[in-house]
């Protein structure tokens, strides 16, 4: 095969350059939609169910976004068009906090007080052992010892408990003792300095 005739099938767009460019911007757009319809649980992937659904939804749209058009020159022109959509609706909503609100929603309390809100759990199609598994993965070991968990619109949780974690329980313990240790130092110092 001549090396033209294999650049031209490479590059060679069976498509309008405008084509190419309105597919992807509709398709983000739609999926923007359908994802704030369908709720903040798909973001967070908490089961192989919903990381199949996301997997396979970039794959049913493919073919959407870029038609007939295998070329390379397409892929760099969908590509753009998705980059540009993109960056435009990131740039409206920095700008928008109320249209950010209308597209993103708000954040749904799931836990308050120690006490999981089933009606609030219902909405974001979580079972209560999922959110005990998330809970459990912040080094939780119940909800009762939650002030609060919040699912964010972008799906992270948010998770504000009652007491310090161990962590931050250990490291106020560590600065107490080196607190201690300074002091001890600092009243060595005049004996030294003396002898």
């Amino acid at each position: 095969m001549p090396h033209s005739l294999i650049f031209d099938h490479m590059f060679h767009m069976p498509l309008p350059i405008l084509e190419k460019l309105a597919r992807p911007v509709i398709i983000y757009l739609v999926l923007v939609v359908l994802l704030r319809i369908f709720g903040k649980r798909e973001l967070a992937q908490l089961n192989p169910f919903d990381l199949v659904v996301l997997l396979s939804l970039s794959n049913t749209v493919q073919n959407a976004i870029i038609g007939d058009d295998n070329s390379v020159t397409g892929g760099i022109i969908g590509a753009v068009g998705l980059l540009a959509i993109n960056w435009l609706v990131v740039r409206v909503l920095f700008r928008s906090p109320s249209m950010t609100r209308l597209l993103e929603g708000r954040a749904s309390v799931l836990v308050r007080g120690g006490q999981v809100d089933r009606k609030a759990l219902e909405r974001e199609s979580l079972t209560r052992e999922e959110l005990l598994a998330v809970i459990h993965r912040q080094g939780f070991e119940s909800f009762h010892q939650v002030r609060m968990c919040e699912l964010e619109p972008n799906g992270t949780f948010y998770i504000e408990p009652y007491e310090p974690s161990p962590a931050d329980q250990r490291h106020a313990e560590l600065l107490t003792q080196l607190d201690a240790l300074t002091k001890q130092v600092a009243a060595l110092r005049p004996q030294t300095a003396g002898d």
